[in-house]
């Protein structure tokens, strides 16, 4: 039985793979074209941003095997760019990873540069499974001239493992943890002009002074730019640090004490007002030896935690509220007004189709949020067809939301699932089909 079902996969993705072959033998070979989508017209937006993933499927978190080699996936970042009333799509080779949280892309305010980050290497001859991948290490800098051809303006190595990344308010530096050894490193690099300076590291254990190990899976800036959030989801605590910069020469220290929050706190966001921080908590199992044990049964959470006064001289940051949001929720996205937040929720996707845990519909749950009150209130959850749906993003009016879709059952490649903003919920409005792994997205006006 367990054969005939592994026959009956593989031959759904060598069907995948003839049917992709057939559409290229009729393709011009080109890396961008105009995109015919009408679904994109609403949207108050200029650039779209993805990244794909091209060394692994839908089921390698269950198998640990990497695509075939013969299906000819790639990593790449995705744009679609708007000139005038048209959208238009393009793509290039950029080193990524889906191994690691959706926060390995980020635009800069006007769209006119992509920063990311490889978790893992791409793959080197004769790999065959996640394991035989190497560690990444560089963080890229794209430049998005209007009206030109996107390219890699500079990269610069930082630790192993870089986990996520974000883009300092005022764009001039990019912020970046990596785990490797039992250590967690926290790297500012400045960047001026789509060039790197030298990087800065910071040991985030040293600053906790306990011994312990650790592990960031998340960095966030305060929309001051002058302190940080990281996520240490295997002690489900978020520390707060203070930035102070002097001479391009950057110095870091504890702002109040780490925050207990949910179980693996893997992602988080500043409100756009900075006073709260908002943690997207999956609830995975780190001691378990397999998917079905990692993954939690349950709905993930999402806490709120309440700043303390930037000035008070003995800063105390609150834990104020939790409330469900939807299974293996992974992907969290809060409105350029702070009164939305959403999570995109992977739910059984992953798993096999023979598993008991397999589940075709992932779903995306949308909250208000209350500013005076720091509370959520859910409004729905609307489910939709893709596996591994990690990333999602508003539109800069609040008024959209998309989600990017690693791969689908039914048909070649990954996609954004584009949904409207509705007093009850989200509206699906369809799909802007993507090569195959897509699994982060970024929105820039």
């Amino acid at each position: 039985m367990l054969k005939e079902n592994m026959g009956e996969a593989e031959l759904k993705v060598v069907q995948r793979i003839l049917f992709r072959l057939l559409l290229a033998a009729f393709a011009v070979n080109v890396t961008a074209a105009e995109l015919p989508d009408s679904i994109l017209s609403g949207l108050d937006a200029t650039v779209i941003a993805a990244v794909a993933d091209g060394d692994f499927v839908g089921g390698s978190y269950a198998s640990g095997e990497l695509a075939p080699l013969f299906a000819g996936y790639r990593d790449r970042l995705l744009l679609l760019r708007r000139s005038g009333d048209r959208w238009w799509r393009e793509w290039l080779p950029v080193s990524n990873s889906v191994a690691a949280p959706p926060e390995v892309l980020t635009l800069s305010a006007g769209g006119r540069t992509a920063f990311v980050i490889e978790r893992l290497a791409p793959r080197g001859t004769g790999a065959s499974r996640i394991a035989d991948l190497a560690p990444g290490r560089r963080l890229f800098a794209i430049a998005l001239p209007p009206g030109a051809p996107a390219t890699i303006a500079d990269s610069v190595a930082l630790g192993d493992y870089p986990e996520a990344l974000d883009l300092s308010p005022d764009g001039r530096t990019v912020a970046v943890v990596s785990n490797s050894g039992g250590r967690s490193l926290l790297h500012l690099v400045p960047v001026a002009d789509n060039r790197f300076a030298a990087p800065q590291q910071f040991d985030l254990g040293e600053m906790l002074e306990d011994g312990r190990e650790i592990y960031a899976s998340n960095i966030h800036w305060h929309p001051s730019g002058r302190s940080l959030a990281v996520n240490l989801n295997t002690r489900n605590r978020v520390l707060f640090l203070s930035l102070r910069n002097s001479d391009e020469t950057f110095s870091l220290q504890p702002w109040g004490e780490p925050v207990a929050v949910g179980t693996d706190p893997f992602v988080g966001r500043f409100t756009p007002g900075g006073r709260y921080y908002i943690t997207s908590d999956w609830g995975r199992d780190f001691g378990a030896v397999d998917l079905a044990g990692r993954l939690p049964e349950k709905p993930s959470r999402l806490s709120v935690i309440r700043l303390a006064d930037p000035e008070a001289s003995e800063p105390r940051h609150r834990l104020l509220h939790s409330v469900h949001s939807g299974q293996s929720a992974e992907g969290l996205a809060i409105s350029a007004d702070g009164h939305l937040v959403a999570t995109v929720n992977i739910r059984g996707t992953p798993f096999p189709e023979q598993s008991p845990r397999f589940q075709r519909r992932a779903s995306v749950s949308l909250f208000r949020f209350r500013a005076d009150a720091g509370r959520l209130e859910k409004v729905a959850d609307t489910p939709f067809a893709g596996i591994l749906p990690e990333g999602g993003a508003f539109d800069p009016s609040g008024k959209y939301f998309l989600a990017s879709v690693f791969e689908y059952r039914d048909r070649e490649g990954g996609g954004i699932e584009l949904f409207r903003v509705e007093e009850d919920g989200l509206r699906p409005l369809g799909r802007i089909a993507m090569p195959h792994g897509a699994h982060h997205i970024a929105i820039a006006h």
